[in-house]
């Protein structure tokens, strides 16, 4: 495959899965905050008003922007509503690139990426789409991740450990389910 022809696109791909680590991914801190920010803020809210078809040019350009959109808000704007205000376009971005097949030939650590806003996705049709693409991929380890999110959104229409963030108040179903864990 050709490289991607943006720089944001080639060096975010490179940073993710070259410079962090799975811990990074998963537990990252402040260290990965500040590195994310310094390097990948100003494109992301460059990029972000434009419409998906800008970033399915290629498929590094979208596996890249899905990161962006996706993964990227998710540690500068922790706990903050902003945090989930790219996800409309990083699932667009998503489901377009999977359609396309250009997840063919990837390595299971792109593909869990390039599958993370369906997982993200408080849609019940996301979570069926996560929880089939999560099991496809054969590794029960984040299987069980996209389970206890799909059964999440079932139960509830929702994630409810995002309701504080958003302003949205809690049932008390909803406080016990976080208080098992069910926190991400």
């Amino acid at each position: 495959m050709a490289a991607p022809t943006r720089r944001w696109a080639a060096e975010l791909l490179h940073f993710w899965f070259h410079k962090l680590s799975p811990n990074d991914w998963f537990r990252g801190g402040p260290h990965v905050d500040a590195a994310l920010k310094a390097r990948f803020e100003p494109d992301l809210l460059c990029l972000w008003p434009r419409p998906a078809d800008d970033f399915l040019k290629d498929p590094l350009t979208a596996r890249a922007a899905v990161l962006l959109f996706d993964q990227v808000p998710r540690n500068l704007y922790r706990d903050t509503p902003r945090a989930f205000a790219f996800d409309p376009l990083a699932r667009t971005i998503c489901r377009e690139f999977l359609a396309r097949g250009w997840d063919s030939g990837l390595a299971r650590a792109e593909k869990q990426f390039l599958a993370m806003p369906l997982m993200h996705s408080e849609h019940k049709a996301d979570q069926i789409h996560s929880l089939a693409y999560f099991t496809a991929l054969g590794d029960s380890f984040t299987r069980r991740f996209a389970l206890a999110h799909h059964d999440m959104v079932a139960r509830f229409g929702r994630f409810p450990h995002r309701n504080e963030a958003l302003g949205r108040k809690s049932s008390p179903a909803e406080v016990r389910a976080i208080k098992a864990g069910n926190a991400w």
